[in-house]
C-alpha cells in the first residue's frame, strides 16, 4: 500500500528531539511519562505527534513511522483535521465523525457550548483527566502502545493535576503519558519530579535563519524577524507569515507616541482592542519591546520599572480572557506606559 500520508519535514532542532527521543524508547530508556518543554511554537507538540505515532505505527522503519498501515491511517485522518483534537462540546469525536486512533488520547482546553457562540475553556478540568486516565487504563485495540497527551499541560487546574498523580504513580505496560509545556514550573512539583524531560531549546541562529529561508521567506525579512523574535524560529516564521511585523511596528508605534504624549493611552487602548485588532498579540508585543529596551538600559531603577510593566503587560494579556472590558485594562497599562516614560525623562 502507498503511503497515504506525507510527513510534514521537521525543523533540524526538532528532527535532533525527535531522534533523540526514538532512540530512547527503542532501548528502554525512556519510562512512561514524559515533559516536553521550551519556548512555545519551537515544534514541542510536533515533536510528540511524531513520536506517538512511531510507537502506535504496526510497521515503523528506521525511526519513523510507515505512514501506511491501518494505524497511520488513523492517526494521520485525526491530525490532518484537527491537530488539538478538540470539539465544540468537548468530545473527543471529529465534528465531520471521523474516526480517531482508538489508541490515542488527547487532551486540551475544551469548549463551552454555552453561553453561545462556543468559548474556549482556559483550564484543563478534572473531568477530562479523570476520561484521559480511564481511556489510558483499558487495553490496546491495535495490541501494541496507548499514548496520552496533554497540552498545555501547565493549564490543568488543582483537581485536575490531583487526578493526574495517580496515573503518574501506577504506570502500567506499553502505556505512555506526555506532558507538554512551555511553563512547565506551573506545575506542580509533584507532577514535574515523576516525569522525564525532555528539553527543546533555541537553535544556532544560521541554523535558524536557513530554516527560515527554507520555508521561503526573504532572507532580509528572515534576518529581521529572528532577530526580533531574540533568535526563536518558530516565533519569526509566525510573524512572517500572519503579518506579526507589521503589526509589531504598529505596536512600537503607538508605544512611542504615547510616550511624547501624541497619543492618549484611552485611544490606543480602543484600537488595541478592537475587533480583529489581535490584542492579545499586541500586548505580547509591547512587553517584548519592553524587554529589549530595558536590554539597552544601564540605570538599574528604569530595568526594575520596566520589569515591572512588563510583568503587568502579560497579567493584563491573561485578563483579556476573562469578563474584564479589554478597553479599561489595556487603557491603564498604556497609562503606566507613559508614566514610566514621562519618569525616565
Amino acid at each position: 500500500m502507498m503511503d497515504t500520508m506525507p510527513r510534514q519535514p521537521l525543523a533540524p532542532w526538532q528532527q535532533r528531539m525527535y531522534e533523540r527521543a526514538v532512540q530512547a524508547l527503542s532501548s528502554g530508556r525512556m519510562g512512561h511519562a514524559l515533559l516536553l518543554t521550551g519556548p512555545e511554537q519551537l515544534g514541542k507538540r510536533a515533536v510528540a505527534e511524531r513520536m506517538a505515532q512511531f510507537l502506535l505505527c504496526r510497521s515503523p522503519a528506521d525511526g519513523h513511522p510507515c505512514g501506511s498501515c491501518r494505524s497511520c491511517e488513523l492517526y494521520a485522518a485525526r491530525s490532518q483535521r484537527d491537530p488539538l483534537e478538540q470539539r465544540p462540546d468537548g468530545s473527543l469525536a471529529h465534528p465531520d465523525g471521523h474516526p480517531m486512533h482508538p489508541d490515542a488520547v488527547f487532551v486540551g482546553y475544551a469548549w463551552r457550548m454555552t453561553p453561545s457562540p462556543a468559548r474556549q475553556m482556559t483550564q484543563i478540568g478534572v473531568d477530562q483527566v479523570r476520561e484521559l486516565s480511564e481511556r489510558l487504563g483499558t487495553s490496546a485495540q491495535y495490541g501494541g502502545a496507548r499514548i496520552a497527551i496533554i497540552e498545555p499541560a501547565e493549564a490543568m487546574n488543582e483537581n485536575a493535576c490531583n487526578a493526574l498523580l495517580k496515573t503518574l504513580e501506577e504506570p502500567q505496560p506499553g502505556r505512555y503519558l506526555w506532558l507538554v509545556a512551555a511553563n512547565p514550573m506551573r506545575l506542580p512539583a509533584t507532577i514535574r519530579s515523576r516525569c522525564q524531560r525532555l528539553d527543546f531549546r533555541l537553535p544556532p541562529r544560521d541554523e535558524a535563519l536557513e530554516w527560515l529561508v527554507s520555508q521561503g521567506h526573504d532572507v532580509s525579512a528572515a534576518s529581521e524577524a529572528l532577530d526580533s523574535a531574540r533568535g526563536h524560529p518558530g516565533l519569526a516564521a509566525a510573524w512572517l507569515r500572519d503579518g506579526g511585523m507589521e503589526l509589531r511596528r504598529e505596536v512600537a508605534a503607538d508605544l512611542a507616541a504615547v510616550a511624547r504624549g501624541e497619543l492618549a493611552p484611552s485611544e490606543a487602548a480602543r484600537r488595541w482592542v478592537a475587533e480583529d485588532a489581535r490584542p492579545s498579540e499586541r500586548l505580547a508585543h509591547a512587553a517584548d519591546l519592553a524587554v529589549a529596551r530595558a536590554a539597552g538600559l544601564t540605570e538599574p531603577e528604569r530595568t526594575r520599572r520596566l520589569a515591572l510593566w512588563f510583568d503587568e503587560a502579560n497579567r493584563t494579556r491573561d485578563l483579556l480572557r476573562t469578563t474584564v472590558r479589554a478597553d479599561l485594562a489595556v487603557g491603564g497599562l498604556l497609562l503606566r506606559w507613559r508614566e514610566l516614560a514621562a519618569a525616565g525623562r
